[in-house]
């Protein structure tokens, strides 16, 4: 995980600290600010970057670990295990206001690394990007295309249920977000439907809605992405790819999650649109695969509740739910996706993702 995944990290260098930044073979660039001298130590392949008496450090690595040393800031004894406090983004620069020590020689270094006090990315124009949820991204890199069949159940309150059957076609995007093609085959109303998005790394996502009832493609706007997706507790937005640059990040704790330890982050998007002010997010320690959502509405008001399960790996790294399900408190809703039929490397193309050819998708 390069700096060249994550083009804002060097903008993580202090004014003070430009002269003496460090850059690691791997291209990560590790920063310190205002008076640290640069001590770059490798255990385990992993960089740590410690600056004696500095405000701040950020560490080079495929975890960046921000230790702080001397004065009032000062980190000596406190483990990696305790809870992790806060970092801050003021002025361009990163504001250390909470320090953690490396844990024992042996605690796994990835994990130190993810559960000390400052692991944080931040770019200067105040965004800040997790370390949990920049390797979460990192892990799901590289799978080209995929397939998938998928059948959608939408229960009711009273506990009616109706089926969809669905085809989901998928392209990794290098250097921005995936794109994705659903069709729907039944039932017979809405047979023909096609749904196209182009997800973004920063900006607005693109997604247009084909009705074969109409004959014609809807361009869904971005103030309405927040509504439901064909009838489902999906909104529009959560049928867009997950990318890292859409949120600013908080971590929270660690906890079991249905027999899983997880780290639980809360996430909240940048989007103004958006129909969440915020989200909570239960991501395994082992394999950095989300468990659980849970997601609430502008008032801050507990909405709907997102959760995975029967993960199956494809290739020897990709990991899919092969269950995902929605279920909305506020109407007493729910949603169920099954995914069946995982194919990678199939040989998508952009022009498998034509918007103006929505209509004659098959």
């Amino acid at each position: 995980m390069a700096c060249s995944k994550i083009p804002a990290a060097r903008g993580l260098i202090s004014h003070a600290a430009k002269d003496r930044a460090w850059e690691c073979p791997a291209g990560d660039i590790g920063a310190l600010a205002d008076g640290g001298e640069f001590q770059p130590h490798r255990r385990l392949d992993h960089p740590f970057a410690v600056g004696e008496g500095a405000e701040a450090a950020i560490g080079a690595g495929d975890h960046p670990l921000a230790l702080a040393h001397g004065g009032d800031r000062r980190a000596e004894g406190i483990s990696v295990r305790e809870a992790p406090g806060e970092a801050a983004l003021s002025g361009g620069e990163l504001g250390v206001r909470a320090h953690a020590a490396v844990g024992s020689e042996e605690e796994d270094p990835d994990r130190a690394a993810v559960r000390a006090a400052v692991v944080v990315l931040g770019r200067a124009d105040g965004e800040v990007r997790l370390a949990i949820a920049v390797e979460a991204d990192a892990r799901d890199k590289g799978f080209g295309d995929s397939t998938a069949g998928m059948e959608m159940v939408l229960r009711n309150r009273q506990g009616d249920e109706s089926r969809r059957a669905v085809r989901v076609r998928t392209l990794e995007v290098e250097g921005d977000g995936d794109k994705s093609l659903s069709i729907f085959d039944s039932p017979a109303d809405v047979k023909g439907t096609a749904f196209l998005t182009f997800s973004h790394v920063t900006g607005l996502d693109d997604q247009w809605l084909y009705l074969p009832s109409l004959k014609r493609v809807k361009r869904i706007s971005s103030k309405n992405k927040s509504g439901p997706f064909m009838g489902s507790e999906f909104a529009y937005e959560d049928i867009a790819s997950d990318e890292v640059e859409k949120y600013t990040y908080r971590y929270l704790r660690e906890e079991t999650y249905d027999g899983t330890d997880c780290f639980v982050i809360e996430r909240r998007p940048v989007d103004p649109n958006s129909g969440y002010i915020r989200q909570e997010v239960w991501i395994d320690r082992q394999e950095y695969r989300p468990q659980q959502v849970v997601y609430y509405d502008r008032k801050d008001a507990l909405l709907k509740t997102l959760t995975f399960h029967e993960y199956r790996q494809y290739l020897d790294k990709f990991w899919r739910a092969q269950r995902m399900e929605m279920v909305n408190h506020q109407t007493g809703k729910g949603t169920v996706l099954q995914w069946t039929e995982y194919a990678f490397g199939v040989g998508l193309s952009d022009r498998d993702f034509d918007k103006n050819s929505l209509q004659r998708a098959r």
